[in-house]
């Protein structure tokens, strides 16, 4: 007797967003046998030994902040980057209309100013934390009752917030469900998404640098509920590069006087990131990285700037000063251009399928497995993009599914 296809239903926290966007309509087409699974590391050689949930057992919904349609988000994605096929768009219409359908309002608390420029009064929830999280919760268990999930999986897509202020409330559970009782002003709505996550969901993935999602009182949440958990910040572009080319350096024993890093990118997110309020939380992850796989701080200088015409692409160059033997001085010049929610979809459903199989195999709380995908991994000391690959891969390994 065949086995029944799981549901799995995949919440996406900034859900009409374009790196959403592209993870749900390049899902739906790989379920349809529309496009090549190019760029999953899933469907490479060091996925093959295991038994991957699929990609037709995906039910996508979320949050968002803006009133625009999910179909009319793939389209501007397709105008603006090509990376959609337009008769695999239109083949797919239906699916995301169905996923449309299961789109609902979200919240901008405490999230900063760039963001609430960004939101549409008719697509915001405009509750205290004690009615939010409720909201909240039962948004989630309304998804899972209705689609008759088997696993909910919640991923933050959301856009980049400002760096996190260390408060009382973050330190613990009972501090941070004391807050909520109490309708404490400094809480943000992605700390109150994390808390809902924590309490409803099976598995929790944040891509953004956002720490509020994923507070130690959200940790310990999920720790009590045997949730999986992983974070924070996406490595998707510039910072990928770097942490596979610093070891490279540390490996031969040359010295690194200088590295110099300018972003360019377009799209919400470089329209984000335009404010230095919102900048400062993604400029420290994509800095912090070098010290901590060289084991000195070089001089260094992470800029980012916001080029409109871009739109979803984004360009990095980056000169690296370094000395050899001898004390003699060289460089290396690099420059990556790529289209960010392609580079990034794929990470988070291969995330997604890892997280579904950690759960077979018992485990729980944080997933440290995962630090290759991130720029500041959680419970994960080692930034060497090499020892967290083969790290992902004895994982892999240990627990073979065919």
């Amino acid at each position: 007797m065949a086995r029944k296809q799981p549901r799995i239903g995949v919440w996406l926290i900034g859900a009409r967003g374009g790196l959403a966007t592209t993870l749900v309509a390049g899902t739906r087409m790989l379920a349809h046998g529309l496009v090549p699974a190019t760029g999953l590391l899933t469907e490479g050689p060091s996925g093959r030994s295991v038994a991957w949930a699929p990609f037709s057992s995906f039910v996508f919904g979320g949050h968002d902040i803006r009133g625009c349609s999910l179909h009319a988000s793939a389209a501007a994605v397709a105008a603006a980057t090509h990376c959609f096929p337009q008769d695999s768009l239109a083949a797919i219409r239906r699916d995301l209309d169905a996923v449309e359908s299961r789109i609902v309002k979200g919240a901008v608390l405490n999230c900063g100013p760039a963001i609430r420029r960004l939101a549409e009064k008719k697509s915001v929830r405009n509750l205290l934390p004690r009615a939010m999280l409720g909201q909240f919760r039962k948004d989630l268990r309304q998804f899972r009752e209705r689609e008759s999930l088997d696993q909910l999986i919640v991923v933050n897509v959301a856009s980049t917030e400002p760096p996190l202020r260390p408060a009382a409330h973050h330190r613990s559970m009972d501090a941070l469900l004391g807050a909520v009782r109490k309708n404490t002003d400094r809480l943000r709505s992605s700390e109150i998404y994390g808390a809902a996550a924590a309490l409803e969901a099976d598995a929790i993935l944040n891509f953004t640098p956002n720490e509020a999602f994923l507070t130690q009182g959200v940790r310990e949440i999920a720790n009590l509920r045997g949730v999986l958990y992983m974070g924070n910040d996406g490595k998707t572009g510039e910072t990928l590069v770097k942490s596979a080319l610093a070891p490279m350096f540390r490996y031969r024993n040359l010295q690194v006087l200088s590295w110099m890093g300018y972003n360019l990118l377009g799209d919400r997110d470089g329209e984000v990131l335009r404010d230095p309020a919102h900048k400062a939380a993604k400029v420290r992850n994509k800095d912090g990285i070098l010290g901590r796989i060289l084991g000195y701080t070089p001089d260094s200088l992470v800029r980012i700037d916001y080029v409109p015409s871009l739109e979803d692409n984004k360009t990095a160059w980056d000169f690296v000063h370094f000395a050899g033997f001898l004390g003699h001085r060289m460089s290396l010049q690099f420059t990556w251009a790529g289209t960010d929610s392609v580079l990034a979809a794929p990470l988070i459903l291969d995330m997604i399928r890892m997280a579904l199989v950690a759960k077979e195999r018992g485990e729980s709380g944080a997933m440290p497995q995962l630090g290759v995908f991130f720029k500041a991994p959680l419970d994960v000391a080692e930034d060497d993009l090499h020892s967290q690959f083969h790290r992902l891969e004895r994982w892999l390994a240990a627990g073979q599914t065919r």
